[in-house]
């Protein structure tokens, strides 16, 4: 059965990001990721992608097909540049990597908004500083008030997270990896768009758009067997 690791993004963990993916348990051999800072894991005092990248890069193991949503996107393209001889396959659904598409307006808007809001935001308001960025991506998820425990511990790990529009991605090392690549977003963002469209060329990748969910692409009805249906293909190449 072929391994398949999802990594999630900012604010809540593996489980939350990957709810309707759980089920692909039947046709892969799952790992759903609980990156550090994010619960069942105690609460952490930096989130760094370099960092998670290396621990992503470890759990490849022998073997493995990557798949990364948002900042996880941006962990898992770092962590697969590390293990090109392992990675099996790699899915990114909207990584805010900014740096790809610099001098593009939207994504040097996207980062420098961001970069603002992580230096002039509430961060002692855990609450208020995560609707203001939820805001900046898209999202279009309503939050309780007060949060529950595990989505207030999301929220702290986001304030002390490093900017992704830090991230360097070695895009040379990607596009000569032979294993396939998939680019999904949204539709919604003319930032993540240019993204994934300078992604689409460079690495190079297939490219899918699933509109209507926002950031929340994992969520949309088609996702699961877009991976599925990618991940299989690609084993069977090999």
């Amino acid at each position: 059965m072929e391994r398949l690791v999802l990594v999630h993004g900012s604010v809540v963990n593996g489980p939350a990001t990957w709810a309707s993916q759980l089920g692909l348990a039947d046709r892969f051999e799952l790992v759903v990721l609980n990156r550090p800072g994010f619960p069942p894991n105690p609460p952490v005092e930096r989130v760094d992608f370099e960092q998670d990248a290396e621990l992503v890069a470890a759990e490849v193991g022998e073997g493995a097909h990557l798949a990364g949503h948002s900042y996880g996107g941006v962990i898992s393209l770092l962590a697969a540049a590390r293990r090109p001889d392992a990675v099996r396959s790699l899915t990114v659904v909207e990584p805010p990597a900014t740096l790809v598409a610099a001098g593009n307006p939207a994504a040097d808007r996207m980062a420098e908004d961001a970069r603002a809001w992580w230096e002039s935001g509430p961060r002692d308001d855990p609450e208020a500083f995560l609707r203001g960025f939820l805001h900046t991506v898209g999202s279009t998820r309503e939050l309780p008030s007060p949060l529950p425990p595990e989505l207030e511990q999301g929220a702290r790990a986001l304030v002390v997270e490093r900017g992704p529009w830090e991230a360097e991605i070695p895009l040379d090392v990607l596009h000569a990896a032979p294993f396939p690549k998939l680019v999904v977003s949204g539709g919604h963002n003319a930032a993540f768009d240019v993204i994934c469209d300078v992604l689409e060329r460079r690495l190079p990748a297939e490219r899918v758009v699933l509109p209507g969910y926002g950031h929340s692409v994992p969520r949309h009805p088609g996702f699961t067997e877009v991976l599925a249906e990618f991940v299989e293909r690609a084993a069977s190449r090999r």
